[in-house]
């Protein structure tokens, strides 16, 4: 709707269409509102950010909070409703949450100075990919705006504007495409209108759809040439890949509209509590990087959720993942980085070892391990707090948290100073404490400084002469005209001369008609009064004027200061930066040796072979939890030459999973530069990890739990390679067991002969066995359990060889199955083991010969006293001090009593 029209809007109750009467400042409100329509306009009237018509019916829901309506008696009322400027961050989180869109509209003059209506513009517009307050986000958590193109290849450029990370990359395939996205797990995804790209539901992110000149090849080069200052795509690695060029033109478009309308906005103008402009230039988002996909190890969704790296399957919470084991670390940007190692660990075992050493001088120099965690304690979000310089959203205090996390770095320096790992010396030699920026801070702003800019009292004494003179007239007003009366009264004689201020003539000096012969020369006449004449002299006119405007004067002045030393702050941008992410990496490497030195970890050997051998591994999460039974480490070999496949058989509980996984999640570790979980661990390196664990449905996909395996074992099959570890367990049970098992058996023998991938393969069909008679690099294994008398006992070991039973039955007993189920079962295992037939009723149902349960000592009916005293008798022999002939006779005896009782 244009605004010069009469406006049409929904009525608050009956949501019938109503002519409005136009007033100015709706025809402001609705010129802006033109301009943004996809996003809720928070609009500035003093105190308050008010919303109106479909926005405020739309927020006000959103928000739970009071729609009330202007001209409430009229007919045709505007629908609004609003929320106080100084709590709007968290207001405007939630709608964020929800996956709306906010354009801030603010007051760019002072109301004060304005001769009509107060001018106003959007001066910048929050997505939920564009996160307004970072203060507001958990620490550890990186929010990614994305833009995904097709150009031949998929093209993906992503950013997180809250600490300046930037990238961009290209996967050639849809799977692809998802797999990173979901790994990525952005908040937001930018698409082109009509590319035709459709991100899957499962992937995460609110879908923004913007127009196809966005991405166009021409205009994206453009956009990213003024945006780097560059001439050529060469130096930011994105020459001869398109798709990611044209994904990171898009984005920088989008963050760039994001700002609002910067040309007629007067930033000394805007009103107290406004939100700042980003920034014209971005200027925190120039460290670029494109990224090639082969320098990590691919973790699809399937295995991510599967491994629980980041957050558990079950209730997605960090506490239970690995990411909640290892995170050890005391600074915010450590622990996003971490999140990072985790999702992408490496595939070059050059830069693994780099890793590898670094934190391997952690775990042998504690002290220093130690001292360093002490240091970085002080350390605030150096990469957040850059955003909020380039921003314009840095308060006193960030300066403040700014200066203290520098002062930090000489001592970070000497700390690390003797130890010679490549990446802790590069990093000791890297850091820069910034002296001169950091003494400036100092200089300036006080300890006590407030939180917003308007507060006054933000610099030191002595830092500008003429604010100083200000604050001392605003808050020494009293103690100056008290000395400027005592000082009066002596220079003329006149002892009962009063200094005093009035609202209409403002400050004077009163003399009673007695004493008016005594009065200067210098004294002016201003009132005349009944029995006394009031005078003003030049400095205290002066003195007047300087009082009356203190205040306001101090704060422009202020302000004004405060943007200066932002500004050379700013500057340094680059240098802050490169701090940040090298003390993130110390904190790193720091938590990654705390953990090993804790929790017994060993560093493994990573090489471009094909073999991973693991002694004594673990499961890094598992063994940390409280489950009432020791741990039992296991071995495993995986050899392409001999044992590629190991078909791994054993009872559910057992522990098969856990032996899986734990492989998985040893390998990953290594990768990402980690000690291990394990006596000793050999790992050649691997291009990708797949799983096909646990049963689960996609019912609003129309997808059944059958349906999702096969589809999970489907891309298995089409993506893995030679260098690729793979783990399935139970694959074939959803279906009926010949299908089943001819599917498990067919997928084992594409892995085994065309694929190469090694693969830990867990199964209940007993007859994937036999695999081993034909197939020369499949190999048994199960774990091993005890039984007895009717029971098992889990002894959580791996050996050699398959088994022929699974023990479903007695698993079944332990989770609780009435016994008289678990009877009946055992009877019709009993028929189909036996392979009877009974004429006119299914084999099945066959009713047991036994009409009674076998008679055992300990489940002896309470009337057969010789049995009870048998048991009594067996229950009593001291078994550690019986000798074999003591035992020999006691056996007799109880013959002797079984015997008598027949």
């Amino acid at each position: 709707m244009k605004s010069s029209r009469r406006a049409a809007r929904f009525d608050s109750r009956a949501n019938e269409e109503i002519m409005i009467k136009r007033t100015p400042m709706l025809d402001q409100y609705l010129t802006q509102k033109e301009r943004y329509p996809d996003a809720l306009l928070f609009f500035r009237m003093g105190d308050f950010y008010e919303m109106f018509f479909e926005d405020a019916l739309t927020a006000s829901k959103a928000l739970e909070i009071a729609l009330t309506s202007r001209d409430k008696k009229k007919e045709g009322a505007v629908p609004m409703c609003g929320v106080p400027y100084h709590a709007a961050q968290n207001y405007i989180q939630r709608l964020l949450d929800k996956g709306f869109k906010v354009a801030i509209c603010e007051q760019i003059e002072d109301p004060a100075k304005a001769t009509k209506i107060v001018r106003r513009a959007v001066t910048r517009v929050i997505t939920p990919g564009v996160v307004l307050n970072p203060d507001a986000l958990d620490a550890k958590e990186s929010v990614y705006l994305a833009a995904v193109c097709r150009h031949e290849n998929f093209g993906v450029a992503f950013a997180e504007f809250t600490t300046g990370e930037f990238a961009a990359f290209e996967t050639p395939d849809e799977a692809g495409l998802v797999a990173e996205l979901g790994r990525l797990a952005p908040s937001e995804i930018l698409v082109p209108e009509t590319s035709g790209i459709i991100v899957p539901e499962d992937v995460p992110g609110h879908r923004t759809v913007l127009p196809d000149l966005a991405f166009d090849s021409h205009k994206s080069l453009e956009t990213i040439r003024d945006h780097f200052g560059i001439a050529s795509l060469e130096g930011l690695g994105l020459a001869g890949h398109p798709a990611a060029a044209r994904a990171t033109g898009a984005l920088i478009h989008y963050l760039k509209d994001a700002q609002g309308d910067t040309e007629s906005t007067d930033e000394n103008e805007m009103a107290d509590g406004a939100f700042r402009i980003l920034g014209s230039h971005l200027t925190h988002l120039k460290n670029f990087r494109f990224i090639t996909l082969s320098d990590t190890m691919v973790i699809d969704a399937a295995t991510r959720a599967n491994l629980e790296l980041a957050e558990t399957l079950r209730d997605r919470k960090k506490a239970g993942s690995l990411f909640g084991v290892l995170d050890l670390t005391v600074t915010s940007a450590g622990g996003r980085m971490l999140k990072r190692w985790i999702l992408y660990p490496l595939t070059a075992p050059t830069a693994i070892a780099r890793r590898l050493d670094a934190v391997g001088a952690f775990v042998a120099e504690s002290r220093t391990r130690k001292a360093l965690r002490c240091l970085l304690e002080e350390v605030h979000d150096l990469e957040r707090l850059s955003s909020k310089v380039a921003g314009g959203n840095l308060s006193p205090r960030d300066l403040l948290a700014l200066a203290g996390s520098l002062d930090a770095v000489p001592r970070v320096k000497e700390t690390i100073g003797a130890i010679s790992a490549e990446a802790i010396a590069e990093a000791q030699s890297s850091l820069d404490p910034l002296p001169d920026l950091v003494e400036r801070i100092r200089r300036a702003i006080r300890e006590d400084a407030p939180v917003t800019l308007r507060e006054g009292g933000i610099f030191r004494p002595g830092y500008h002469a003429e604010r100083d003179e200000l604050e001392k007239l605003a808050r020494n007003s009293k103690t100056i005209i008290a000395s400027i009366e005592s000082r009066e009264r002596k220079r003329t004689g006149i002892s009962n001369l009063k200094v005093g201020f009035n609202k209409v003539f403002g400050y004077y000096i009163e003399v009673t008609n007695s004493n008016l012969g005594s009065a200067p020369p210098d004294f002016i006449r201003k009132q005349t009064l009944v029995g006394a004449e009031r005078f003003v002299t030049p400095e205290l006119k002066e003195l007047e004027e300087k009082i009356l405007t203190a205040e306001e004067r101090m704060q422009e002045i202020e302000y004004r200061l405060f943007q200066e030393l932002r500004a050379t702050v700013s500057e340094r941008l680059g240098e802050i930066k490169r701090n940040a992410s090298l003390l993130a990496e110390l904190d790193v490497y720091a938590a990654l040796a705390e953990a090993a030195a804790k929790y017994q970890y060993n560093r493994p050997v990573v090489n471009d072979g094909a073999i991973i051998e693991i002694v004594a591994g673990r499961h890094a999460v598992i063994e940390r939890m409280n489950l009432g039974e020791r741990f039992v480490p296991n071995d495993i070999r995986l050899d392409p030459e001999t044992d590629q496949v190991l078909i791994i058989t054993g009872p559910n509980m057992a522990g098969k999973s856990t032996v899986m996984r734990q492989v998985a999640l040893i390998v990953l570790l290594a990768q990402m530069g980690s000690f291990v979980p394990a006596a000793e661990a050999r790992i050649g390196v691997v291009d990708r990890i797949f799983t096909r664990v646990g049963a689960s449905d996609i019912l609003h996909r129309g997808q059944s739990t059958f349906m999702v395996e096969m589809t999970e074992t489907a891309n298995i099959l089409r993506q893995a390679t030679s260098k690729s570890l793979v783990l399935l367990d139970e694959i074939g049970r959803g279906t009926s067991t010949f299908d089943g098992l001819s599917i498990a058996w067919a997928v084992a023998e594409r892995l085994h002969d065309s694929i190469g991938a090694k693969t830990l393969f867990a199964t209940h069909y007993h007859e994937l066995t036999d695999l081993t008679l034909t197939k020369e690099r499949v190999q048994n294994v199960h774990i091993a359990v005890k039984e007895w008398e009717g029971r098992i006992i889990f002894l959580r070991k791996i050996v050699r060889g398959g088994v022929s039973r699974s023990y479903g039955i007695q698993v079944a007993r332990l989770a609780g199955i009435p016994q008289d189920v678990v009877t009946r079962a055992q009877e019709i295992l009993a028929n189909l083991e036996s392979g009877e037939l009974e004429a006119g009723a299914p084999r099945l149902a066959k009713p047991s010969r036994r009409q009674t349960p076998q008679m055992t000592f300990f489940e002896a009916p309470n009337t057969d006293p010789v049995l009870e005293n048998i048991a009594e008798e067996l229950k009593n022999i001291p078994l550690d001090t019986l000798t074999p002939i003591e035992a020999l006779n006691i056996l007799a005896k109880l013959q002797k009593s079984v015997l008598e009782r027949k």
